[in-house]
């Protein structure tokens, strides 16, 4: 897992601390970033992102994306399970005719 935020490297690094994930974060994102990946840019506070999440394989391709533009519409664990149990199964079926 990797985040990304727009915050500064102390902000990002306060918050890693307190809340005690042990992936990786990009911070300092700018709009032209954000925007590069298909994010939604909100400009109230400052300007900041909304969330993006991507399911991407070990090849690099990527298998579902979530896009917000608000507090709603993030991609449960359960659903990015569900969907990689779901790959592997017809990769395996495939493979078996």
């Amino acid at each position: 897992m990797i985040a990304a935020s727009v915050d500064t490297l102390e902000n990002t690094q306060v918050m890693i601390e307190k809340s005690g994930t042990s992936f990786d974060f990009a911070y300092g994102v700018t709009q032209a970033e954000a925007e590069a990946f298909g994010a939604w840019w909100s400009e109230d506070r400052g300007g900041y992102i909304q969330p993006a999440e991507f399911l991407i394989s070990r090849g690099g391709v990527v298998l579902g994306s979530m896009y917000a533009s608000g507090p709603v519409g993030r991609m449960g664990a359960d659903e990015a399970l569900r969907q990689i149990t779901n790959r592997e199964r017809r990769r395996h079926e495939s493979e078996a005719h």
